[in-house]
């Protein structure tokens, strides 16, 4: 029996995790989330053989690398750093051709995580899916620089979670009125 288009794309992709925090260890499944929504995210994307490289660190990591790259001396949930220029890319348009096989490092911070999970009233598995899961797609050109970028990249985030049977992580979770 052969292995469907579907999963034989996700196996294209090598995921290496990188732990750079010892408050990562509360979250055991952490790899497991991650491995699951970047495969997701590559075969919605039809990715191309692929590697990547995902660091769990924490705020004060994220803090120095937001304020080296992006001159933003804060922490941030995520940050990405795709290995090349993404040849091909329209921003947003989701018809990047992904340099092959390294594109790029992601770095999640687990304190922002955690915060922004409980004030969202999200799992925090649900929250650290949805990160890698854009932080995936900023390796593949995706972007939210403006109002019609970011409502494509963002639903290619729905698409993906959903499969992940994950809620949309943009609606609001306070109700209103």
């Amino acid at each position: 029996m052969s292995a469907s288009p579907r999963n034989s794309r996700a196996k294209t992709v090598k995921i290496e995790v990188i732990v750079r925090s010892a408050l990562w260890q509360k979250r055991r499944t952490a790899k497991t989330v991650i491995r699951k929504a970047i495969s997701a995210a590559a075969v919605a994307a039809s990715t191309r053989p692929a590697e990547l490289a995902i660091v769990l660190g924490n705020d004060s990591g994220i803090q120095a690398l937001n304020r080296d790259w992006r001159g933003k001396d804060q922490p941030t949930n995520v940050l990405s750093f795709p290995a090349a220029p993404v040849q091909g890319a329209r921003k947003g348009s989701g018809k990047s051709r992904v340099p092959a096989p390294y594109i790029g490092d992601i770095v999640i911070a687990y304190q922002t995580t955690a915060r922004e999970a409980v004030a969202e009233g999200k799992p925090f598995d649900h929250h650290l899916a949805h990160l890698a899961v854009h932080g995936f797609l900023h390796l593949l050109g995706y972007d939210h620089e403006n109002d019609r970028d970011a409502e494509i990249m963002e639903g290619m985030e729905r698409r993906i979670l959903k499969r992940l049977a994950i809620p949309d992580p943009y609606a609001s979770s306070v109700p209103t009125g």
